[in-house]
């Protein structure tokens, strides 16, 4: 099963989000397939938590496939936010790194 499936699985079990969205975002980085993802996760799993706890339900919710990925880019909301905001902002163009 590819690791983004693996990921969403993860994520909607255990976070039972609204919305979410899944990118494999390798493609913009130097480090080979299936590395960097980004994530937005609307969930009332995130209602009264700051960015540090959503996060950290985020990568408990991952488990044993963290250690299997060089970046995730998460971009949590509960419903309320997700109703005002609408959109994840943007990933950056990788600065390169190593190769």
């Amino acid at each position: 099963m590819p690791k983004i499936d693996l990921i969403q699985d993860a994520l909607q079990s255990t976070l039972q989000p609204q919305h979410l969205q899944v990118l494999d975002e390798s493609h913009m980085h130097s480090r080979g397939q299936e590395t960097h993802y980004k994530a937005v996760i609307v969930s009332e799993a995130f209602a009264g938590l700051n960015a540090v706890k959503r996060h950290q339900r985020a990568y408990a919710a991952m488990g044993d496939l963290m250690p299997q990925i060089h970046a995730l880019a998460l971009h949590t909301y509960t419903p309320q936010e997700w109703a005002e905001q609408g959109v994840a902002p943007a990933s950056p163009v990788c600065a390169g790194g190593h190769k």
